[in-house]
Parts: structure tokens; C-alpha cells; sequence
């Protein structure tokens, strides 16, 4: 009887030893089974996968749609930059305030009737200025004409008596250009002036590009 035992007992250490053997091959050791409960249980990572959704084809024509639709939105915002482009910047001195734009009635002038007589007093002193202005334009331009053809003239004659003196006549004089004068860079001081005590805040508005 015993010697059945030992028998099967080293049948079975030599199937452990050949099963040990086989597996340390195969399996690495972190799978091998043990005594603890953590090291004997192995997992393996949640895909959380689906069948593959059949893709849908899409209508070419409403494919085509949406194509030109993106592409006129497109268009519109590069319109709107080009006229936006030449904007220029806004100055508040010359706006008019939205309380007067909204209340025209408030800056109205109420200009009184005209009678018949101030009307026509009035427009005979139109005419009567229009005249007195035409008069004064020939009156100038007569005499222009005099002096471009006085100093013809005597040029004409200057040249007949000498070229010399004809040339440096028509010379340009070179002392006039360049032009350079000189004066007060400062204004004199106002005496007694009190000057005003206090800061100074801009608030003007700041337009960065």
C-alpha cells in the first residue's frame, strides 16, 4: 500500500514539473496561478465596441445644396469685409448726437414769411452784386494781360539791344530758393497769469489697427 502511494505521488510531482515547465514557456508569471486571490484572476480591458452603422449616402443634388449654400455665405462675409474695409475711423466731434437726431424739431429754425417787396429787393441786389463782380473779374484780368504784354515788350527790346542782358533777364534767381526765414518759436508769457491747477484725463477714444 505504501509503495502505491509513493508511486502516485511522484507521478503526480513529475506531471506538476513538466505542467510548470510547459507553462513558464508559454504564460508569463504575472498569470501564473497562486495562494492569493489578486494574482490567480486575470482581465482584460473593456473595448465597449458596436457593429459598424452602415454610412447613409447622401443625395448628390442635396449635397450640391449645401455646397452652394456654404459657398454664398462665404461670399456674403467677404463682401462684407471689402466694404467694411475702407471704413473710416468715426470721429465724435463730428457726430451728431442721437438726442438731436431723434428730436430734429428741437434745432428747427422758424424763418419768417417774406413779403412780396423783400423778395424783390433782394434779388435786385443779387444783380446788382453779380454785376459789381463781373466787373471787378475783367477789370483784374485787363490788367494782367497789360502787364504780361508791357513785360513782353520789353523783353522784345532788351533782346534786340543785347542777348546777354536778355538771358540774364529770363535767369532764374537762385538766391529766392530755397526759402528760409526765421522767427519767434515761443509766444512771451501773459503776465499775472494764474495758471490752472489740476489734472489732465484724456478720453479720447483709442482705434488700435
Amino acid at each position: 500500500m505504501s509503495f502505491l502511494l509513493g508511486s502516485f505521488a511522484s507521478s503526480k510531482l513529475l506531471n506538476l514539473t513538466r505542467f510548470t515547465s510547459v507553462a513558464s514557456a508559454v504564460w508569463p508569471k504575472s498569470l501564473w496561478p497562486s495562494n492569493d486571490g489578486v494574482r490567480s484572476i486575470a482581465t482584460s480591458p473593456i473595448l465597449l465596441a458596436e457593429p459598424l452603422k452602415k454610412k447613409k449616402r447622401l443625395d448628390p443634388a442635396i449635397a450640391k445644396a449645401r455646397e452652394q449654400r456654404k459657398q454664398r455665405r462665404l461670399e456674403k462675409e467677404i463682401r462684407k469685409l471689402q466694404k467694411h474695409a475702407r471704413q473710416l475711423k468715426p470721429l465724435d466731434e463730428l457726430q451728431i448726437p442721437v438726442q438731436i437726431q431723434d428730436n430734429p424739431k428741437q434745432r428747427e429754425r422758424r424763418l419768417p414769411q417774406l413779403t412780396t417787396s423783400e423778395m424783390e429787393n433782394r434779388w435786385l441786389l443779387e444783380m446788382e452784386m453779380s454785376k459789381f463782380k463781373h466787373t471787378l473779374v475783367m477789370h483784374e484780368y485787363r490788367a494782367m494781360e497789360n502787364l504780361m504784354s508791357s513785360q513782353q515788350k520789353a523783353l522784345t527790346e532788351l533782346r534786340n539791344v543785347s542777348e546777354d542782358l536778355y538771358q540774364a533777364a529770363i535767369a532764374i534767381d537762385e538766391t529766392y530758393i530755397p526759402f528760409q526765414s526765421t522767427g519767434p518759436v515761443e509766444t512771451p508769457p501773459f503776465k499775472d497769469y494764474n495758471t490752472p491747477e489740476g489734472d489732465y484725463i484724456d478720453i479720447s477714444r483709442n482705434w488700435e489697427k
